[in-house]
């Protein structure tokens, strides 16, 4: 084995552990917050949230002499991306807060099947056959779990959807997004489209803010650091190794997702779940593979 396949295969190590780390952060915070929500107002949850984590990201940015607001930030793609980051935040928080946890985190695994069917009808991305029938399956997978037709289905359930939906076209925005803007400027706008969020479900409910209790600000300052290191390690796993290496890693979430809801929220996952979840993940895998196997144009 040569050095650079050496060095590409600890790289790849590497950048799966990273990838690995964030997911469990990131399913830490989402049952954080929905613990939060239990005595302060999701709104106000929303809002804090997104306040301490633009903080944050500003005071970095301010440290390593970098501008708070770029001309490229008001540039369309990025307009568009805020909207859907918003939209994204505001449903998918609503839905971790308000209904399963759970369920929450499988259906969220479906947003790179949505990016995928999408970026082939917006930016003309090629897409066959092969891959159209994994989005579909996968598709399938979050109606087995939705059950639209049971007596166990709510409108709980698609808040998850919706956040789905704003999730991924952020990410289509984000790829749209000029270069110029870091990856630091990009957390920054993204944290605070969540304190809008935020802000605008609090106009929505028409509750006061209300004063946190220690115990609230704490759990509040602990969401706000879990949620700063889960993105930064999820930049991390990007910028290391190979994409098509690290990125099937993001589906270890659901497992840390189901098992903190299972355990800590006491949720129950039953054999609509399991189905439905191994649709969305084998789908996601297998069109995760088969772009890797896409050098030829005329293959799908």
């Amino acid at each position: 084995m040569t050095t650079a396949a050496t060095d590409l295969r600890q790289a790849n190590l590497i950048g799966a552990l990273w990838m690995v780390l964030a997911m469990v952060l990131f399913a830490i915070e989402d049952a954080l917050l929905k613990q939060a929500a239990l005595t302060v107002s999701v709104g106000q949850v929303m809002l804090c949230f997104g306040l301490g984590g633009a903080v944050v990201f500003a005071l970095h940015l301010l440290a390593t002499g970098q501008r708070l607001f770029h001309p490229d930030v008001l540039s369309l793609p990025m307009r568009i991306r805020v909207v859907f980051e918003v939209l994204g935040r505001l449903f998918y928080v609503l839905a971790v807060a308000l209904a399963p946890l759970s369920s929450a985190t499988v259906i969220l695994q479906a947003t790179p099947l949505v990016v995928v069917a999408a970026a082939a009808l917006i930016f003309g991305e090629k897409v066959g056959w092969r891959r159209w029938m994994a989005i579909l399956i996968g598709l399938t997978g979050v109606l087995v779990i939705l059950r639209p037709t049971g007596d166990s289905f709510t409108m709980l359930s698609v808040l998850a959807v919706l956040g789905m939906l704003g999730f991924a076209g952020r990410d289509l925005a984000s790829r749209a997004a000029p270069g110029t803007l870091s990856t630091s400027t990009l957390g920054l706008y993204g944290f605070l489209s969540l304190a809008t969020a935020g802000g605008l479900f609090l106009i929505w409910e028409g509750k006061p803010l209300v004063a946190p209790t220690q115990t609230d600000l704490g759990l509040l300052a602990i969401v706000i650091c879990v949620g700063i290191f889960a993105y930064s390690s999820l930049m991390k796993a990007m910028r290391t190794g190979e994409v098509s290496a690290v990125t099937p890693f993001r589906y270890s979430r659901l497992l840390f997702g189901v098992g903190i809801g299972v355990v800590w929220f006491d949720e129950s996952f039953d054999g609509y779940m399991a189905i439905g979840s191994g649709l969305i993940v084998l789908s996601g895998l297998f069109i995760l593979w088969r772009g890797k196997q896409r050098p030829n144009p005329r293959r799908s």
